[in-house]
């Protein structure tokens, strides 16, 4: 069924004088992308509101006004939002399995309301393992904007997708957490916690100016949370608080969480 189909068939449904069953136009509407749908779920610490449209899932943020909610979805979609039962079977196990930490490929995120510079920074959040976080910085130089250090820290604060499209792993450059715009620091912490990450001890690096730890058996560097770096005993962990110190040591930036490398003009 075309789009021209659709817009026929609703009008017919509209003006007959025998009752079409109940909400057959809203679906009818929904399956050409004319109107979007959305329901509550259980996100990682609270309930969400979840919005989503034939391309994939336009908004997700913590339960709160559904009016307010549709309204605000509408007003960056352009289109209606009607509240369902429930998300698409198929879709829901695959947000479960996001917050869960477990592989997926979806669920499908629409970011077309989105600048390039903001899709590309999103898009490169979603690649932070479970349980693990990097700095603004990183996602900056990964995306080829290094100084773009604000305005991805900007993107990150308007992502209409928290929690799916985890922002709360990306933290300050010198390794405190940082804010955060779905409940702020304290929520940041929780859903953070809740991946495994010991908060306390990152703030506590941070705050003794540790950047990188490193492995004196294999002579890597890596960022504090990556798997890698968590493997490393403690008789063997070496602490650097910059790239140029543990180069000058002689180790290398870990190729998994890829760290920066040592610059010969570095502050």
């Amino acid at each position: 069924m075309n789009m021209r189909e659709a817009r026929a068939m609703v009008k017919a449904l509209r003006s007959t004088d025998t009752p079409a069953p109940g909400g057959l136009a809203d679906t009818v509407m929904a399956e050409v992308g004319l109107v979007d749908s959305w329901t509550e779920v259980d996100g990682p610490i609270g309930p969400l509101f979840v919005a989503w449209a034939t391309t994939g899932i336009t908004a997700a943020e913590r339960a709160g006004d559904p009016v307010g909610f549709e309204i605000e979805h509408e007003l960056r979609h352009g289109r209606p939002l009607r509240r369902v039962p429930e998300m698409p079977a198929r879709m829901a196990a695959q947000v479960r399995q996001r917050f869960e930490g477990e592989r997926t490929d979806g669920p499908p995120i629409d970011l077309d309301t989105l600048t390039e510079f903001e899709q590309a920074v999103l898009r490169k959040t979603l690649e932070i393992p479970y349980g693990e976080v990097r700095p603004y910085s990183w996602v900056a130089r990964e995306i080829g904007r290094p100084r773009a250090v604000r305005a991805v820290g900007s993107a990150l604060a308007g992502n209409p997708v928290t929690f799916v499209i985890p922002c709360h792993r990306v933290v300050r450059a010198d390794g405190h957490i940082g804010n955060y715009g779905a409940g702020g620091p304290e929520a940041k912490r929780e859903v953070l916690a809740l991946e495994g990450i010991d908060t306390a001890e990152l703030e506590q690096l941070a705050g003794s100016g540790v950047r990188y730890t490193g492995s004196d058996s294999t002579h890597i560097y890596c960022y504090p949370s990556c798997r890698h770096a968590r493997r490393t005993m403690a008789k063997h962990e070496v602490r650097f608080s910059s790239a140029e110190e543990a180069h000058d040591a002689g180790y290398r930036p870990c190729r998994i969480c890829r760290p920066p490398e040592a610059t010969p003009f570095a502050a």
